[in-house]
């Protein structure tokens, strides 16, 4: 028993993305973590790439992803044998987690009434694509999909007319990461009620639900969000701007910040169309060029050791290579060394969370498909007594 979930069973249903990424995460926890995953074939994700790495160059790195600290053992959903297996497993678990479209999981004989026949203190979590019910319950949905349809698309890059997808999965990694405190809570409330629940989230309301002064702007001031690019939405001057070399960050988030910058970059902070931040964000093209203009006379090294000087939070924009060789992330634990059975040592992104007095968690690598049938099976009869 490691971790704040080290006494509990994930049996992982899911696949892809969303479903997956919450069971790692409770995996993170120290839940052991069952993934059920389709003979022969595998979680769909096994399949996606480039790129692929391994002596036979088959081996997914977003499989890798979303996959680690789990065991994986193979099952026939649709065969006796295989649901025999799965009633087994339910019987022994804290959680089932699934991204099935609606009403499959109930055609496979798993209701939410059976599953709970079989564990009453079972906690459930289902992630759809829109949810499972309303006048479009249990439409498919996928990342990109989601992103437009949820708003996400229409506040993202250079204009309305050119809407931009956000580079990462992230209605899917919400969707896992609202499902796991979903999870979590429901594991508290049992602790009161001696039952497990239903926990319900979507692809659809993982993005809605972090919509923040984005929905507010709509649903009570009335005006309708634009996307700003680089730049924020009701903040100036905060935002991405060209030096000599490439780009800087810059925040500014109050008048003592403001007056800083003004200062160090030679403009007048009492001019009247930059007195507030008002009237900053109304006269952002002038501004944006009068920062520019003085920028460009240094290279990017020089501006950020200048506000950092100042006291004025700005910053680079890096690359992934450059992420992840900066000391600060690997001081953080945000990259971990797992042994995989097939790749050896292998670096991958870590978890977001540290708790303080633990110890550095011990990971497990991605599993490869059915390799731990035996170990499962084991455990399981074990359990049964």
């Amino acid at each position: 028993m490691h971790g704040a979930l080290g006494d509990i069973v994930v049996l992982d249903l899911s696949r892809a993305l969303a479903g997956p990424h919450a069971a790692q995460m409770l995996g993170d926890l120290g839940a052991l973590v069952i993934k059920v995953e389709q003979p022969g074939t595998g979680d769909d994700s096994r399949g996606w790439g480039p790129p692929f790495v391994g002596p036979d160059g088959d081996i997914s790195t977003y499989f890798l992803a979303a996959n680690r600290n789990k065991r994986s053992i193979t099952v026939d959903l649709k065969s006796a044998e295989g649901k025999r297996l799965i009633e087994r497993l339910v019987r022994q678990s804290d959680v089932l987690i699934e991204n099935f479209r609606t009403g499959v999981l109930d055609r496979l004989g798993f209701t939410v009434e059976r599953l709970h026949e079989l564990n009453p203190r079972l906690v459930v979590l289902s992630i759809t694509g829109f949810g499972h019910d309303g006048p479009e319950g249990g439409r498919p949905g996928y990342d990109q999909i989601a992103q437009g349809e949820a708003g996400l698309m229409s506040l993202t890059g250079p204009s309305a007319a050119e809407p931009y997808r956000v580079g990462a999965s992230i209605a899917d990694l919400l969707g896992g990461i609202h499902g796991a405190y979903g999870v979590v809570a429901a594991l508290y409330e049992r602790e009161r009620t001696g039952r497990g629940k239903v926990v319900r989230t979507s692809l659809l309301a993982s993005v809605t639900g972090v919509h923040s002064y984005h929905g507010t702007a709509w649903t009570v001031g009335g005006r309708m969000p634009e996307p700003a690019g680089n730049h924020h939405t009701s903040i100036a001057p905060y935002g991405a701007f060209h030096c000599a070399d490439g780009m800087v960050q810059i925040t500014v988030a109050n008048e003592t910040q403001w007056r800083k910058v003004a200062t160090l970059l030679g403009i007048d902070p009492d001019t009247p169309k930059y007195a507030g931040n008002k009237e900053r964000f109304a006269h952002r093209n002038d501004l944006t060029a009068d920062i520019e203009r003085a920028l460009g006379g240094h290279d990017r090294g020089h501006w950020l050791a200048a506000f950092a000087e100042i006291g004025v939070p700005a910053g680079a924009i890096r690359s992934l290579d450059e992420v992840y060789a900066w000391e600060q992330t690997r001081s953080q634990g945000l990259l971990i060394e797992v042994d995989h059975p097939v790749l050896g040592t292998i670096e991958l992104p870590g978890p977001p969370l540290r708790f303080d007095g633990d110890p550095p968690p011990r990971h497990s690598a991605p599993p490869s498909l059915g390799q731990h049938n035996d170990e499962i099976l084991a455990w399981l009869e074990e359990r049964e007594g």
